[in-house]
Protein backbone atom coordinates (compact mmCIF):
# COMPACT_ATOMS: atom_id res chain seq x y z
CA UNK A 1 0.00 0.00 0.00
CA UNK A 2 0.93 3.30 -0.49
CA UNK A 3 0.91 6.44 1.86
CA UNK A 4 -2.02 8.71 0.11
CA UNK A 5 -3.36 6.61 -2.05
CA UNK A 6 -7.12 4.91 -1.57
CA UNK A 7 -7.31 1.37 -1.49
CA UNK A 8 -9.17 0.34 -4.22
CA UNK A 9 -6.55 1.66 -6.20
CA UNK A 10 -4.83 -1.10 -7.48
CA UNK A 11 -1.26 -1.07 -8.78
CA UNK A 12 -2.48 -1.43 -12.36
CA UNK A 13 -5.01 0.80 -12.30
CA UNK A 14 -2.24 3.34 -10.57
CA UNK A 15 -0.38 2.86 -13.53
CA UNK A 16 -3.45 3.52 -16.07
CA UNK A 17 -4.21 7.19 -14.75
CA UNK A 18 -0.31 7.85 -14.77
CA UNK A 19 -0.38 7.08 -18.07
CA UNK A 20 -3.06 8.52 -19.50
CA UNK A 21 -2.84 12.21 -21.18
CA UNK A 22 -5.36 14.72 -21.36
CA UNK A 23 -8.84 14.24 -23.52
CA UNK A 24 -8.24 10.72 -22.78
CA UNK A 25 -11.21 8.85 -21.14
CA UNK A 26 -11.26 5.87 -18.92
CA UNK A 27 -14.69 4.46 -18.33
CA UNK A 28 -15.59 3.17 -15.11
CA UNK A 29 -17.86 -0.07 -16.58
CA UNK A 30 -20.79 -1.77 -14.17
CA UNK A 31 -21.10 -5.82 -14.20
CA UNK A 32 -22.48 -6.36 -17.11
CA UNK A 33 -20.72 -4.32 -19.64
CA UNK A 34 -19.32 -6.31 -22.58
CA UNK A 35 -15.67 -4.33 -22.32
CA UNK A 36 -13.85 -7.21 -23.42
CA UNK A 37 -15.91 -7.15 -26.57
CA UNK A 38 -15.12 -3.02 -26.73
CA UNK A 39 -11.14 -2.09 -25.38
CA UNK A 40 -8.19 -4.33 -25.50
CA UNK A 41 -6.92 -2.47 -22.00
CA UNK A 42 -9.39 -3.98 -19.80
CA UNK A 43 -8.25 -3.70 -15.66
CA UNK A 44 -10.60 -5.63 -13.24
CA UNK A 45 -12.29 -3.61 -10.49
CA UNK A 46 -14.83 -6.81 -9.13
CA UNK A 47 -16.44 -5.57 -6.37
CA UNK A 48 -16.08 -2.19 -5.37
CA UNK A 49 -18.78 0.22 -6.81
CA UNK A 50 -18.33 3.45 -8.97
CA UNK A 51 -18.53 5.48 -6.24
CA UNK A 52 -15.74 3.61 -4.51
CA UNK A 53 -13.16 4.24 -7.19
CA UNK A 54 -14.84 7.92 -8.07
CA UNK A 55 -14.01 8.57 -4.63
CA UNK A 56 -10.66 6.86 -4.88
CA UNK A 57 -9.70 8.43 -8.38
CA UNK A 58 -10.90 11.65 -8.26
CA UNK A 59 -8.22 13.32 -5.81
CA UNK A 60 -5.58 11.90 -8.40
CA UNK A 61 -7.21 12.82 -12.14
CA UNK A 62 -8.37 16.20 -13.23
CA UNK A 63 -11.22 16.30 -14.75
CA UNK A 64 -11.44 18.09 -18.35
CA UNK A 65 -12.14 21.70 -18.55
CA UNK A 66 -12.64 21.73 -22.21
CA UNK A 67 -15.18 19.03 -23.72
CA UNK A 68 -17.71 17.16 -21.47
CA UNK A 69 -15.42 15.52 -18.53
CA UNK A 70 -18.45 12.97 -17.17
CA UNK A 71 -20.49 10.75 -19.63
CA UNK A 72 -22.94 8.64 -19.73
CA UNK A 73 -25.35 5.88 -21.18
CA UNK A 74 -28.76 7.58 -21.83
CA UNK A 75 -31.92 4.90 -21.18
CA UNK A 76 -32.72 2.94 -24.27
CA UNK A 77 -36.06 3.46 -25.58
CA UNK A 78 -38.58 1.34 -23.16
CA UNK A 79 -36.62 1.58 -19.73
CA UNK A 80 -36.39 4.21 -17.25
CA UNK A 81 -33.18 5.54 -15.59
CA UNK A 82 -32.82 4.97 -12.00
CA UNK A 83 -32.14 9.04 -11.47
CA UNK A 84 -30.47 7.88 -7.84
CA UNK A 85 -27.43 6.29 -10.06
CA UNK A 86 -26.73 9.35 -11.27
CA UNK A 87 -27.02 11.21 -8.13
CA UNK A 88 -24.74 8.93 -5.64
CA UNK A 89 -22.22 9.25 -8.55
CA UNK A 90 -23.12 13.41 -8.19
CA UNK A 91 -22.55 13.23 -4.32
CA UNK A 92 -19.42 11.13 -4.93
CA UNK A 93 -18.09 13.95 -7.63
CA UNK A 94 -18.59 17.11 -6.26
CA UNK A 95 -16.81 15.75 -2.78
CA UNK A 96 -13.38 16.35 -5.19
CA UNK A 97 -14.95 18.37 -8.00
CA UNK A 98 -17.53 21.17 -6.58
CA UNK A 99 -17.87 23.13 -9.96
CA UNK A 100 -18.32 19.54 -12.16
CA UNK A 101 -20.41 20.39 -15.01
CA UNK A 102 -23.63 18.06 -15.56
CA UNK A 103 -23.10 14.44 -16.63
CA UNK A 104 -23.78 14.07 -20.60
CA UNK A 105 -26.03 11.75 -21.83
CA UNK A 106 -25.58 9.59 -24.78
CA UNK A 107 -26.93 6.46 -27.04
CA UNK A 108 -25.97 3.08 -26.23
CA UNK A 109 -24.17 2.25 -29.39
CA UNK A 110 -22.27 5.99 -29.01
CA UNK A 111 -21.05 4.88 -25.43
CA UNK A 112 -20.11 1.39 -27.13
CA UNK A 113 -18.03 4.03 -29.65
CA UNK A 114 -16.39 5.64 -26.97
CA UNK A 115 -15.46 2.11 -24.93
CA UNK A 116 -13.81 1.18 -28.37
CA UNK A 117 -11.36 4.22 -28.13
CA UNK A 118 -10.96 5.02 -24.23
CA UNK A 119 -8.33 4.39 -22.99
CA UNK A 120 -9.09 1.77 -20.89
CA UNK A 121 -12.16 0.28 -18.89
CA UNK A 122 -12.38 -0.92 -15.00
CA UNK A 123 -15.02 -3.68 -14.51
CA UNK A 124 -16.36 -2.66 -11.38
CA UNK A 125 -19.09 -4.89 -9.25
CA UNK A 126 -21.70 -1.90 -10.40
CA UNK A 127 -25.11 -3.63 -10.47
CA UNK A 128 -26.98 -0.66 -11.11
CA UNK A 129 -28.91 -0.49 -14.54
CA UNK A 130 -27.17 2.30 -16.92
CA UNK A 131 -24.30 2.87 -14.17
CA UNK A 132 -22.13 2.95 -16.62
CA UNK A 133 -19.14 6.40 -16.32
CA UNK A 134 -16.68 7.96 -18.73
CA UNK A 135 -14.49 10.15 -17.19
CA UNK A 136 -12.42 12.38 -19.62
CA UNK A 137 -9.13 13.61 -17.87
CA UNK A 138 -7.70 16.93 -17.71
CA UNK A 139 -4.84 18.86 -17.46
CA UNK A 140 -3.01 18.92 -14.28
CA UNK A 141 -2.32 22.56 -13.03
CA UNK A 142 1.39 22.63 -12.14
CA UNK A 143 1.53 23.51 -8.17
Amino acid sequence: MLKGIHPAISPELLQVLAQMGHGDEIILADAHFPAHSYNGNVLRSDGLKITTLLDAILPLFELDSYAEPLIMMQAVEGDTLDLTVEASYRATIEKHVPDAPAVLRIGRFEFYDRAEKAFAVIMTGETAKYGNIVLRKGVTPIA
